[in-house]
């Protein structure tokens, strides 16, 4: 399901996903295919690892590459999951052929 909030983000966001939702911050955003796309691998991970693990393991990762980059929009870039969604965005089958745990690549690779 996907909802609009305008004001729920700040200026660098426009979409997010909390499970089962797609969180976006215009309603013209619904019809991305790119975005929309993207927001359904964060889906399959927060599946694949039984949703609250995901959060755990987003803000830790977060955390530590903010601590790492000094910098908290490069942490947020750099984020396996992030990295993953962002290498796969415009392949719209992606989600369909997906290996369980890909996300596990991007940990260390650059």
């Amino acid at each position: 399901m996907i909802l609009v909030f305008k004001h729920f983000f700040r200026k660098n966001y426009v979409g997010l996903t909390l499970w089962p939702f797609i969180i976006v911050k215009e309603d013209d955003y619904k019809k991305d295919a790119i975005l929309i796309n993207h927001e359904r691998i964060h889906l399959k991970q927060q599946l694949e690892l039984l949703i609250i693990p995901f959060y755990v393991l987003y803000i830790c990762e977060w955390l530590f590459r903010t601590l790492w980059y000094l910098d908290s929009y490069k942490a947020y870039q750099n984020i396996s999951f992030e990295r993953e969604a962002y290498a796969h965005e415009t392949d719209l089958e992606y989600t369909k052929n997906r290996r369980p745990f890909q996300f596990t690549q991007y940990f260390i690779r650059k």
